[in-house]
């Protein structure tokens, strides 16, 4: 594998950072991942402008140009041979502070430390989109975002993690995380809609939540299609009582859920608003790759 590292691409058995870089020793630094379509890689801009966000949001300045980015990301595509005709890739870009002395103090370290990591993508199993996921509702809360911002993507994902080991105990697909009044958030790498009485409902922002590139897209999409829409304080009785239930990012697309906290979400299935939502995506997914 061939991985970019500050200046070059080096072999993966190269691609070393130093123990004193403050992203290893503090998780200070900021990512994003990305998809593609064959070569085409998916709201590329979108998630480029969202990494200036995070790193501009924790004073970290990206040494790369903007301009430069596009033919990065697809030469370290065509370097590993993934982003073709024959297969999709899976990029990650991570940009950590550096490496410098031990302490909190950002101006330790002079130089950030730019990471570009791809390889094949392995989106879940066309089985699942069939059957639908099962969530568990985690006793882990969502960071409070006024101690950390949810809107900066940041390496530093124990809160996550946490969420995650709950759910791997239980046996499944994935955690909700509830804020600090009891509303659902998000679960650990998605964010979450619910279908009640027709309308398609998902958390506010507000609530302590990733402004998700998916996200916005269905919100988008819904609106496009007249479907009523509610960006809410939810609970978990919401939840439980919910008719249709769906996850969002940007390598499973839309993903049904159908068990919530061993009960089944709606009847059980994937719902049909929620298999409207998949439709729309797709087409619309097709619609800008249009040249």
């Amino acid at each position: 594998m061939w991985i970019y590292l500050n200046d070059r691409f080096v072999k993966d058995t190269e691609a070393v950072v130093s123990v004193f870089d403050h992203g290893f020793l503090y998780g200070d630094g900021v990512y994003e991942t990305i998809r593609s379509y064959g070569s085409w890689i998916f709201m590329r801009d979108q998630h480029l402008a969202r990494l200036r966000r995070s790193a501009a949001a924790i004073g970290l300045t990206i040494p790369i140009p903007e301009h430069r980015w596009p033919g990065l990301l697809h030469e370290a595509m065509i370097r590993n041979d993934v982003g073709n005709e024959h297969t999709d890739a899976y990029l990650r870009i991570t940009i950590s502070r550096g490496a410098g002395d031990i302490g909190l103090d950002p101006a330790l370290c002079p130089t950030p430390t730019i990471v570009i990591m791809t390889k094949l993508l392995h989106p879940p199993s066309p089985e699942l989109y069939r059957t639908g996921v099962t969530l568990i509702v985690a006793e882990t809360r969502r960071n409070l975002p006024s101690a950390l911002s949810p809107q900066i993507k940041a390496t530093n994902f124990l809160n996550n993690i946490l969420a995650k080991r709950e759910a791997i105990a239980a046996g499944a697909f994935d955690s909700i995380l509830l804020n600090w009044e009891s509303h659902v958030t998000e679960c650990t790498v998605s964010n979450i809609f619910f279908v009640r009485a027709g309308r398609l409902c998902t958390p506010a922002l507000a609530c302590g939540l990733l402004d998700g590139i998916t996200r916005d897209i269905v919100l988008s999409l819904a609106q496009e299609a007249q479907i009523p829409v509610d960006e809410g304080h939810f609970g978990v009785e919401d939840m439980y009582q919910a008719d249709e239930c769906f996850l969002t990012n940007t390598s499973m697309e839309v993903m049904p859920v159908t068990m919530l906290d061993r009960h089944p979400v709606g009847k059980g299935t994937p719902g049909l608003l929620t298999q409207q939502i998949q439709r729309l995506f797709i087409a619309n997914r097709a619609h800008l790759k249009e040249p």
